[in-house]
């Protein structure tokens, strides 16, 4: 459900919206191996829609505790391969930056610091670094830093819209979606983790977008509008081949995420609302399709935490509280620029999550 789709906005103020700043959220990255720990997802179920915070369940669903608690948005959380913190991007100071805190939600450290919006962050398989998106330099750009966030530099360097980058558990590729593709299509592209060596594994005439990598590195899972008017899950060979459709709902299905096992894949759905994405999870191949959470409101931004085989030994104890599901009534959809945008808007005018999607 990230805004996918052409430059959108996922947490910002009203004004960046309007000026289509941007791109959607669209927060898959690629699964680290390991067991199966926490999900770490994003909600405005507590903020009445305003804002969106970040949150954390049990892989079915139980447990759902809130991490973050601040006035202003956060999103696109990202578990580091040892499993002990998440990266997310947030609002500061009238600009979006990359945060780091630990898996319980404390000790939240500003990363890039940038007035230019930073956003979409992603790890590294030996978690010394994170690439993450960047408009610093008036253009929509993967960058990459040390996990300190010192030595940041341009990897995409490329006039075209680059973003959702996701990074292959060997560290040696990142994926990232670009409109780099005939007539300004968008598509799957990867690039060597120093940036050289970009190219696209798909060529559609219509939007493939948030890139995932399986915890083996032998699969990538995007979401795509390729068959017909809704974003469908789609699964491929990491070389481009073998792309197959894994859901097929008249709904959108979008932001998929491998589990650290690399049996199940989460993702986005307002198959039960339009207005009400919810979080669901199913095998590799599409089956058994299961919701995870119930809030009137949006949950989305799913990131499957590693545990074992490299990651943390257990699964910490967040240091906020379980909810109940909040059964207040859901945002509305609007449209925004000529774009389709279903979304949360923030009340009193601010937009948090706004996704917006190329039409047709």
């Amino acid at each position: 459900m990230q805004p996918k789709r052409v430059l959108a906005l996922k947490l910002c103020v009203l004004t960046a919206l309007v000026l289509g700043l941007f791109a959607s959220s669209q927060p898959a990255e690629g699964a680290f191996p390991g067991v199966n720990g926490k999900i770490a997802f994003v909600s405005n179920r507590d903020t009445g829609g305003a804002t969106g915070e970040i949150y954390v369940m049990n892989p079915d669903g139980s447990g759902q505790t809130r991490l973050t608690n601040n006035t202003l948005s956060e999103s696109a959380p990202a578990w580091s391969p040892d499993g002990s913190k998440i990266a997310h991007d947030g609002e500061s100071g009238g600009a979006t930056d990359v945060f780091e805190m630990h898996a319980d939600g404390t000790a939240g450290t500003n990363l890039t610091n940038n007035p230019g919006h930073d956003f979409w962050p992603a790890w590294s398989g030996d978690g010394q670094s994170i690439a993450f998106v960047s408009l610093r330099d008036s253009n929509q750009e993967i960058y990459m830093m040390n996990a300190d966030g010192t030595g940041q530099i341009n990897l995409s360097n490329d006039a075209a819209e680059d973003g959702s980058p996701a990074w292959s558990p060997d560290g040696s590729r990142i994926a990232f979606y670009s409109n780099r593709g005939t007539g300004g299509d968008y598509e799957i592209c990867v690039m060597d983790a120093d940036g050289t060596d970009q190219t696209c594994l798909t060529d559609n005439m219509v939007g493939d977008f948030a890139p995932s990598w399986s915890p083996d590195g032998s699969k990538i899972a995007f979401d795509s509008y390729r068959d017909g008017g809704f974003q469908e899950i789609y699964v491929m060979n990491s070389n481009g081949s073998g792309q197959t459709r894994v859901t097929n709902n008249p709904a959108t299905d979008d932001e998929p995420t491998w589990s650290p096992d690399g049996s199940k894949i989460a993702f986005n759905s307002n198959r039960d609302g339009v207005n009400n994405f919810e979080i669901y999870v199913m095998t590799a191949s599409g089956s058994n399709q299961t919701r995870l959470t119930t809030a009137s409101f949006i949950d989305a931004d799913a990131d499957w935490q590693p545990v074992g085989l490299g990651g943390i030994a257990e699964v910490p104890e967040a240091a906020g509280t379980p909810l109940e599901a909040d059964a207040s009534p859901g945002p509305s959809a609007g449209v925004v620029g000529g774009v389709a945008a279903a979304g949360a808007l923030a009340l009193g005018g601010a937009a948090w999550w706004v996704r917006r999607r190329r039409v047709g």
